[in-house]
């Protein structure tokens, strides 16, 4: 049976697939390289692709698998369910179980809906904030990305805190218009943007730890900021945790920092590594959902069978705080072996090396069997399956990446 290459199996995903790729980053071209490699399986820590070669991974589904890859009780929980069928469409008792969860961890949520993506349950959480205020505005920082829905894809104009723009085609300047755009980490502009439009604002929706545009922490004061302006204005304060739900700590990001908001988003790790997400906060807030209340959303797959049992599987074995500490202590050895090699910024079990020459670097870690993403502006995501063995092969994959660079 002759071998698939990488290549011709690029070359039929683009005749059929735009660029190739079902999400932009996956393509590889922001790292200067033709193909990416096609993964065949996962296991622990490592890849393995469709020509055979094995990469340590710190991408792990962009930070969804905190066991690592074909974890065995996950995989025996979607087996089991699977067994009972894949989508009814119907309420499920795991469905219960997992908004429990949720809200048991994360202190802010009394009620969940369940979804099936992060832009969903941002979409959503928002459309939730307009009914609740009766307000349209919404303020969010440039380089936060919370999915691809057309209000959210909005960049700065010029100023301090502006009026969004559209950041892609396709986006009106309709959709954009009632965004504001903001510097992350700036409460200067933040509090400008709040006096000048706060009468129509609906939300401030924020990453609490930025991590599209590399790990960056909130600064001191930042989350307490916005939280004293959606109180002083009667906007809702909304955390976007896709990322850092369950990774940072149990509790989030809100439980790491200490600061409430009242709408969180939740992803990846929330679905076990299975296509889930959701989003909840205040009952006052959350009761305006269809079919109790007047804010329309639904979904064929919401509470998908395979998914929740994922998720629950997951999510129960984070009760354990020594998962947190272990993660902490990995996550800071990484990060010392990679700080000689640039500026590494980390916040718990994620983290980012800002460098020049990131691409070379980039493909210099693949070519010796590290896989990182292929982005200078996402993460590093450290799991559970990372030992000293993948760090010390990853620092030392460095090492060799840049000497030879240099050379």
């Amino acid at each position: 049976m002759a071998l698939v290459t990488r290549s011709a199996l690029f070359a039929r995903a683009r005749r059929m697939i735009p660029g190739g790729v079902n999400s932009p980053v996956r393509a590889w071209r922001a790292v200067g390289a033709d193909d990416p490699f096609f993964v065949a399986r996962g296991e622990g820590a490592y890849l393995e692709d469709v020509e055979g070669r094995r990469y340590v991974d710190w991408v792990m589904s962009w930070g969804a698998l905190v066991f690592g890859h074909a974890d065995p009780e996950t995989v025996e929980a979607i087996t089991d369910a699977a067994r009972d069928g894949t989508s009814f469409g119907a309420p499920t008792e795991r469905e219960v179980e997992l908004a429990e969860e949720i809200a048991d961890a994360v202190s802010s949520v009394e009620m969940v809906r369940l979804v099936s993506s992060g832009t969903e349950a941002a979409m959503s959480a928002l459309r939730v904030a307009r009914a609740f205020t009766s307000r349209d505005r919404i303020l969010k920082f440039e380089g936060g990305y919370h999915g691809h829905s057309d209000a959210l894809l909005a960049s700065a104009g010029s100023g301090l805190a502006t009026l969004g723009i559209p950041a892609s085609a396709g986006v009106t300047s309709g959709a954009a218009g009632d965004t504001i755009v903001a510097p992350y980490n700036d409460v200067v502009a933040a509090a400008a943007a709040v006096e000048r439009y706060g009468e129509g604002l609906a939300a401030i929706i924020v990453e609490p730890v930025a991590g599209n545009i590399g790990v960056v922490p909130p600064a001191d004061g930042f989350l307490e900021t916005l939280r004293a302006l959606c109180d002083a204005s009667g906007a809702l304060l909304i955390f976007d945790e896709v990322i850092t739900g369950f990774r940072v700590a149990r509790g989030g990001a809100q439980g790491r920092f200490g600061v409430k908001p009242d709408l969180t988003i939740l992803g990846k790790i929330v679905g076990g590594g299975l296509p889930l997400a959701a989003f909840g906060g205040r009952a006052d807030a959350m009761e305006r959902l269809a079919p109790g209340g007047n804010v329309y959303q639904a979904g064929t797959l919401s509470g998908n069978p395979l998914a929740t049992a994922a998720g629950l599987s997951v999510l129960r074995r984070l009760r354990d705080p020594s998962v947190y500490e272990d993660l902490e202590a990995r996550a800071a050895k990484l990060e010392a072996g990679l700080r000689p090699f640039g500026d590494v910024q980390r916040v718990g079990a994620m983290l980012t090396l800002f460098r020049p020459g990131y691409d070379e670097l980039f493909r210099g870690l693949v070519a010796r069997g590290v896989y990182v993403a292929p982005s200078q502006y996402e993460a590093m995501f450290v799991s559970l399956a990372h030992g000293d063995d993948e760090i010390e092969k990853t620092v030392e994959a460095a090492r060799d990446a840049l000497a030879d660079d240099r050379g």
